[in-house]
């Protein structure tokens, strides 16, 4: 159970606070600057099914995850969302063909207060605040058992067809469990890179690299990961997308398969 909890809880924890997986323009996990508009709303919801492997001459363990976020924006003002959260986690590990844990259940919630303030000539930076909450069962990994915070800072720059995204992240997670603090950094940085290319009337592929502080407090080897995809405007207000996440380090999960609507309105 410890190793789940070692695997599953910070990621969970660097979603909420950091970049937001869920919050970005998925399958992207960078965030852009780009806000709702005072009185609009958008709702998301996306996907992301993962393998994970590793091995030694005793033992050989593969762990599969899934994750499923909802995620409703509102517009505050035509440059200030208010963000809010709610992942559904799940997590089976074996070792050497034998299950050894099975987990799942809703994650820690978080909201969030994304503030674009400055906007020249195609470029444009925010600033996401972020606060998470304990819903999340500790016991499974599933959250911290207590309040953390974090923030992101954001900054785009659009040149038609194309745009890019940078951002860096901090947060600081105050676990509950002395399991949890004995096995985890508390204060977790992160950067990522983004671009998109409008190829098509209705048609953006999207590609994403970034890498993070491991949270595993035995390993100085950063998470680094890499994605490519695309995203489909069915409509003004209606978009589906779909992306291939691969870590390009071993602390990062393998690879992983990102599906994702949003709806505007």
């Amino acid at each position: 159970m410890r190793k789940i909890v070692k695997r599953i809880l910070p990621a969970i924890t660097v979603a909420v606070l950091t970049t937001g997986t869920a919050f970005a323009a998925h399958p992207l996990i960078t965030d852009d600057t780009g806000t709702q508009g005072k009185g609009k709303f958008s709702l998301e919801v996306n996907a992301e099914i993962g393998r994970d492997s590793e091995s030694n001459l005793l033992v050989k363990a593969r762990e599969n995850g899934a994750s499923l976020e909802s995620v409703l924006s509102a517009g505050l003002f035509d440059s200030v969302d208010l963000v809010l959260g709610v992942p559904y986690e799940w997590s089976r590990s074996k070792e050497n063909g034998i299950v050894s844990s099975d987990v799942d259940g809703v994650g820690d919630l978080s909201l969030e207060l994304k503030w674009r303030f400055f906007e020249k000539s195609g470029f444009s930076m925010a600033f996401k605040p972020a606060v998470s909450f304990p819903a999340g069962d500790e016991d499974k990994g599933l959250g911290a058992g207590k309040v953390g915070y974090g923030a992101t800072l954001i900054a785009t720059q659009e040149f038609d067809p194309f745009a890019l995204h940078l951002n860096l992240g901090y947060s600081h997670t105050r676990f509950k469990l002395q399991e949890d603090r004995d096995a985890n950094r508390r204060d977790i940085w992160h950067v990522s890179l983004a671009g998109t290319a409008q190829v098509m009337e209705k048609l953006q592929l999207a590609s994403n690299i970034g890498m993070e502080t491991n949270a595993d407090k035995t390993s100085d080897t950063p998470p680094v990961f890499a994605i490519a995809g695309a995203i489909y405007s069915l409509t003004d207000n209606l978009d589906l997308d779909l992306g291939v996440k691969v870590g390009l380090t071993k602390p990062e999960t393998d690879v992983s398969l990102l599906a994702g609507l949003a709806v505007r309105f």
